[in-house]
């Protein structure tokens, strides 16, 4: 598209950038991080809001310190309130008081309010303004209202019904005001059987997430526990943190910390940090495996042909751990599993992990039947109790590995961590050294006396 030896000239140019999509404009301020102050002085404010809010903290924290004092607060005050949120929590204090400085007083309260919540509650996520009206109103004065306070078209899509104290009572949509005599009053637009689906203002995101895909809605109203309207919560929002949830639970069920920045951009000395630490426990994880198979050395000095199968045997478990784990962490995202469901998940693992070890296990005997067979290999004239075994260890081991990648993700739940820390590597490490426990216990009790 735009590359880093094109003139300058050719998109720093106010018309050919406002004429351009926003993922254009992202992509473009990501490869020329030194002319970003530029490109956002030639847009116009709206489409620099948008993309301000897709680019990474860095730039975004390399533009605001670049701006003049001037753009900074006009910039800063335009931003919606949880973009500006998004932005500022992730500041060191020092900096953030700074810029709190830039906002008006309007601005400021709405600020310091949402970022008063807790992390990854709908108050972060809340936009403090709506379009509020009484039940005794005239439509005609609903409109006039309208026309007057609104400052957003984000808001507008639905009207809140508020009694004097501001508690919410119903909500109306847009186009039912315009279809009606101007002298009707409100009240009689409002369905009382029609049920209001609303957000607590320490309703956590995930929450949220789950409410919105169960409502046909671009917004809802965010309600303090007595019921007190706060503000709205707007689709795209939720969109946005589905988006940055996947994101970073990818990256931890690939072993390694939730890296928030384009891998382009991030520094070799961070990459390398976000991902040792988990590499380091794993490899700690999988020296179990090395004391398992020494202590149980003496089996492969008089079998060898055992030690064929190990591989074949033990990544089977981790495969079908991965795969439970997956599984479950996803249900739980979508709300479909909770914790307490954790013993009909296990009695259902049970089952799967049994037949499809099962399945496994006569693929790996008719292996070696056939290739015994054939004389392909020749795994001695024991053979038939070596696929035996093979056969029993993929079932005991593929069983295992279905329970503990699925059981897995309900304790870390339970103790109050991210289900998608309970990667596949994790799960995997822990299948291995299980694993070959299983195969050379199965080993000992076919084979003992014959090879053992």
């Amino acid at each position: 598209m735009f590359n880093e030896n094109e003139d300058k000239n050719s998109f720093l140019n106010k018309k050919f950038l406002n004429n351009q999509t926003i993922n254009v404009l992202v992509k473009l301020v990501h490869n020329n991080p030194d002319d970003i102050v530029d490109i956002f002085s030639l847009l116009k404010l709206q489409k620099a809001k948008y993309v301000f809010k897709f680019l990474d903290f860095p730039i975004k924290k390399k533009l605001i310190e670049n701006f003049s004092h001037t753009k900074r607060r006009e910039f800063l005050n335009y931003l919606s309130v949880d973009d500006r949120v998004s932005f500022l929590e992730n500041l060191p204090k020092i900096f953030l008081k700074d810029l709190i400085k830039y906002l008006n007083t309007e601005e400021k309260k709405k600020t310091l309010v949402s970022l008063g919540y807790p992390e990854n509650s709908v108050g972060r996520l809340m936009v403090p303004y709506n379009i509020a009206v009484k039940k005794d109103w005239k439509i005609e004065e609903v409109l006039i209202y309208i026309r007057k306070e609104v400052k957003n078209s984000d808001v507008i899509e639905i009207i809140y019904i508020v009694d004097n104290k501001g508690k919410l009572i119903n909500d109306i949509k847009l186009g039912e005001f315009l279809l009606v005599d101007p002298n009707t009053r409100v009240s009689k637009l409002i369905d009382d059987s029609k049920y209001i689906s609303v957000l607590k203002v320490t309703d956590t995101e995930e929450k949220a997430t789950k409410i919105f895909s169960m409502n046909n809605r671009v917004s809802l109203p965010v309600v303090d526990d007595q019921n007190y309207l706060l503000g709205i919560v707007t689709i795209d929002d939720i969109l946005w943190v589905l988006n940055e949830n996947y994101k970073e639970d990818f990256q931890k069920m690939g072993g390694m910390e939730v890296i928030n920045q384009s891998y382009l951009k991030i520094p070799l000395y961070n990459l390398i940090k976000k991902r040792a630490g988990w590499l380091i426990l794993l490899f700690m994880g999988e020296m179990l495996t090395t004391t398992v198979m020494h202590k149980f050395s003496w089996f492969i000095e008089k079998a060898i042909v055992l030690s064929l199968f190990i591989p074949l045997v033990v990544s089977s478990g981790g495969n079908s751990g991965s795969q439970a784990s997956s599984l479950i962490i996803q249900a739980m995202a979508l709300g479909e599993v909770k914790i307490k469901d954790w013993w009909i998940v296990m009695r259902r693992e049970i089952i799967c992990g049994f037949f499809l070890g099962s399945f496994l296990g006569f693929t790996g005997f008719l292996r070696i039947v056939t290739w015994h067979g054939i004389n392909l290999v020749n795994y001695g004239k024991h053979w038939i109790l070596i696929g035996f075994t093979v056969f029993l260890s993929l079932i005991g081991v593929v069983s295992w590995g279905t329970i503990s990648g699925s059981m897995l993700p309900f304790i870390i739940k339970k103790l109050g961590g991210d289900p998608a820390s309970s990667s596949a590597p994790f799960v995997a490490t822990l299948v291995d050294v299980i694993g070959l426990l299983i195969y050379f216990s199965i080993s000992y009790y076919i084979l003992r006396g014959i090879l053992l």
